[in-house]
């Protein structure tokens, strides 16, 4: 006999478009990369899919486990990971989403590749930060052609292969990065660990990195203190001769997130490197690795709102309270549509920002000065946005958000790393004055950029004139930080609503976030808002 039957709950979101999003469609179209729609299509079904979903869960269940020896005694240092994590990086490295856009001649490649990354990232943020660190690696390694034409190539290559062997002899290679200690932390020039050049031009490096995730990638890029300063170096876990790399993993860190990926705690005991960029230079080598992650960061905090209004969206709409459905609740279109115009206009900068990224390639150096300084305020912003927007969208689901197989619990859980990965919030924050100050021509063409969205809204002008006047008092400029590289980051998203968004979330946009008609939490839009169409251009068609 049945003791009950399930009713008024809703279906999974499952075996759907994850890239049927108008803000990723649209960022395409208006950059001319149409073309591209086909491959971004596939990603989503792909991401949208039951079975890829169903890896998510197993390679975040299933976390991965630390060997440093073997059952002789001999030393391996090996992270072994569920087969389901390596099953989603195959479908990473085959969807270009690591180094590809470095080869791929097309003029849009790195948009192209940015709006793949972030529908790709609602199945498991973990395995994201190793193809992530894989783009990021590539325009660094170009300080030195030579180690650019032994790795790249391999960095862009669309095979996925786990297995330690020496670099040349794979079909493909994934790149980390090795810089945190655990003294200094952001503060990377109080690092410690030595570098001692060798008569044959390489360096033997002894010290201790305090968090290096995804160890069993095939190289590193890391930090040492070289005779002539701060220096950066490229360490393959395994030796030309097809010796291991005195690389030793000391244990994986217990995180409160991220649990796919494997982040651990290492020591080079006399590892063998080779010099990147001149001595001294160390910082201003490896900081086109950390702004390509920092997009990625951008990118995908985008993803994870926008996946959390998908869900909250999809649930709402499938389940009744009293007497109607919950989507039909005012007070429930206005939590919705806030969240979906958040995500967004996080969206719309994230994609910007990577567009900027292609122009700056071309040799844009207006392209190149406003991703620098738009690239800092936006993951200060956007970044920070993520977990009060998550908490926001699980609580749509109310008790069955809070449960694991929701996987709302994961976004949360995840949300956080995106503001502390590549600076937290106050080093974001002050990297924008310091862009400001060593580079004055970065804020000018910021403020240009602003300008061209004056007149399409009195709220927006009057924003925009309050922001600037911020400048005119120099006083106290760190305390103010955080006020003043947040606001920006509203006007540069408003200003791009307003000239390239849909109307009614531009006019949500303007009229909460910088009229200040909005409450200090999601929901409270002010009256008149469309939330309509909101709704329909985030909530997911299936």
């Amino acid at each position: 006999m049945k003791t009950h039957d399930v009713l008024n709950q809703a279906p999974d979101l499952v075996d759907y478009n994850a890239a049927e999003y108008p803000a990723l469609r649209e960022a395409l179209s208006r950059h001319g990369a149409e073309e591209a729609l086909v491959e971004l299509d596939e990603v989503g079904r792909a991401a949208g899919s039951a079975q890829a979903l169903a890896l998510g869960d197993l390679a975040e269940e299933h976390t991965p486990v630390l060997h440093t020896h073997d059952r002789y005694g001999n030393r391996i240092d090996e992270v072994v990971y569920d087969p389901a994590y390596h099953d989603l990086m195959r479908h990473a490295v085959r969807f270009g989403l690591h180094g590809t856009p470095w080869s791929d001649p097309r003029r849009h490649a790195h948009l192209i590749r940015a709006a793949k990354f972030s529908v790709w990232q609602i199945v498991d943020a973990g395995h994201g930060c190793p193809t992530s660190m894989t783009y990021a690696a590539v325009p660094a390694l170009r300080v030195d052609p030579d180690l650019a034409a032994r790795y790249e190539p391999l960095l862009s290559s669309g095979e996925y292969d786990p297995v330690l062997r020496e670099p040349s002899t794979k079909p493909g290679l994934i790149a980390g990065m090795s810089m945190t200690e655990k003294q200094g932390g952001s503060d990377v020039r109080a690092n410690t660990t030595v570098a001692t050049p060798q008569s044959d031009g390489s360096y033997r490096l002894v010290g201790h990195k305090w968090f290096t995730s995804a160890p069993m990638s095939d190289l590193f890029l890391t930090l040492a203190q070289a005779p002539g300063g701060l220096t950066c170096f490229v360490l393959p876990r395994v030796l030309p001769d097809g010796s291991r790399n005195d690389i030793r993993l000391q244990r994986l860190k217990n995180k409160l997130g991220n649990h796919s990926n494997a982040s651990s705690e290492l020591e080079y005991e006399n590892a063998l490197g080779w010099r990147l960029g001149d001595e001294g230079r160390g910082v201003r080598t490896i900081i086109e690795m950390v702004n390509g992650t920092r997009l990625d960061c951008t990118l995908n905090s985008a993803s994870l709102m926008r996946h959390g209004v998908h869900l909250a969206a999809h649930h709402v709409t499938h389940r009744a309270a009293f007497g109607r459905s919950l989507i039909d609740q005012p007070l429930m279109r206005n939590v919705v549509a806030d969240l979906a115009v958040e995500a967004e206009a996080s969206t719309t900068v994230a994609l910007w920002l990577a567009a900027l990224t292609d122009d700056a390639q071309q040799g844009d150096e207006r392209a190149a000065q406003l991703r620098r300084i738009g690239l800092a305020v936006s993951k200060y912003y956007v970044c920070k946005r993520g977990p009060a927007h998550t908490a926001e969208a699980l609580e749509c689901l109310g008790g069955n958000g809070y449960v694991e197989e929701s996987r709302l619990p994961r976004l949360y859980r995840e949300s956080p790393l995106l503001s502390i990965w590549e600076g937290s919030g106050n080093v974001a924050a002050l990297d924008t004055l310091r862009a400001i100050a060593k580079e004055p021509e970065t804020l000018a063409v910021l403020l240009d950029e602003l300008d061209q969205a004056a007149g399409a809204d009195s709220r927006y002008d009057a924003f925009l004139v309050r922001t600037k006047n911020q400048f005119a008092d120099l006083a106290d400029l760190e305390f103010r930080a955080r006020r003043l590289v947040g606001d920006l980051a509203l006007a540069l998203q408003a200003s791009l609503l307003l000239r390239h968004g849909h109307p009614a979330v531009a006019d949500a946009f303007t009229g909460s976030r910088l009229d200040r008609d909005w409450g200090t939490v999601f929901g409270t839009l002010p009256p008149g808002v469309d939330t309509a169409t909101i709704l329909d251009r985030g909530t997911p068609k299936i």
